[in-house]
């Protein structure tokens, strides 16, 4: 990180980066929009095709419950990412298994998933609140990647990493599992593979990125670039790399432009008002063109 923030600097000298970017809160910001913006775009897809919208949302708002959970177990009250992880991936799991054996209908399941955590939650956090600042679940619901610390930038290129590394040689199979699970298992893919691996690393990302978008906007990001590169694009691989595109761009803009403009305006509902808004555009352009 050092680096990044000798080159801003060096950038802030010359002219051609406003003053903010002295502050290594605000390198810390761009690196972090930087790793999330692709994984979160390019992951959204599929979310898409699977229509998995609710569910990361659930993840999400599981993660207070996580939270409570680790600060009860004696870890730090300002990153108990343990507690996070554990809960939020039993969580995920729990719900997928229960899905695939039950005949309830897929939203009411995760209605009711959700409706658990955020109860559970509640009634932690009651317990430990006075080990809580106040602001820092206002970050965790609403994000604030102006406080991203080396440590969280560290577990987010861990995250994006192993994400990366796993779903580049699978993209393909859990795609097509998505889209048409008889033609897969024709083909001898295991489904209930792919899905768990899909499942485990939209939760893995979402863990990642509570902080940084918060636990509200999370689903936000995953679904509203992907939602917009469909409008716009028409083959699979044109629909990812837009996705990526669009999800980077709207977390850099939402990250420079509240700072530069002294908006008080936290930082992940920026994200998604842009991301947003770059729906709006393109849902605009659709309109005229078949006018």
């Amino acid at each position: 990180m050092e680096l990044f923030r000798q080159w801003a600097l060096y950038g802030v000298e010359q002219g051609f980066l406003s003053d903010s970017f002295s502050y290594a809160f605000m390198v810390n910001a761009i690196v972090a929009a930087i790793l999330l913006g692709p994984l979160l775009g390019g992951l959204g897809t599929l979310v898409i095709a699977k229509r998995l919208a609710f569910f990361s949302e659930a993840v999400g708002h599981a993660a207070l419950t996580g939270i409570a959970l680790g600060v009860l177990l004696g870890e730090p009250a300002e990153n108990p990412i343990i507690g996070l992880f554990s809960f939020c991936m039993i969580f995920a799991l729990l719900l997928h298994f229960v899905r695939n054996r039950t005949n309830v209908p897929y939203d009411t399941l995760v209605g009711v998933f959700l409706a658990l955590a955020l109860a559970v939650g509640a009634a932690l956090l009651m317990y430990v609140a006075r080990k809580i600042n106040i602001h820092m679940l206002e970050n965790v619901l609403f994000g604030s990647i102006l406080t991203v610390t080396d440590q969280d930038i560290a577990i987010l290129a861990g995250s994006c990493l192993l994400i990366v590394v796993v779903l580049i040689p699978t993209f393909n199979r859990i795609l097509l599992t998505c889209i048409s699970p008889d033609i897969a298992r024709v083909r001898g893919y295991k489904t209930n593979f792919y899905d768990y691996l899909f499942v485990m690393m939209i939760t893995l990302v979402t863990i990642a990125s509570v902080k940084i978008v918060g636990a509200v906007l999370v689903g936000a990001l995953l679904l509203i670039p992907g939602a917009t590169a469909r409008l716009l694009t028409k083959n699979m691989g044109s629909f990812v790399l837009m996705s990526a595109l669009l999800a980077t761009i709207s977390c850099l803009i939402g990250t420079v432009l509240p700072m530069e403009l002294e908006l008080p305006v936290p930082s992940g509902a920026a994200i998604i008002i842009v991301s947003a808004f770059f729906f709006l555009l393109a849902t605009s352009y659709r309109i005229i063109r078949k006018n």
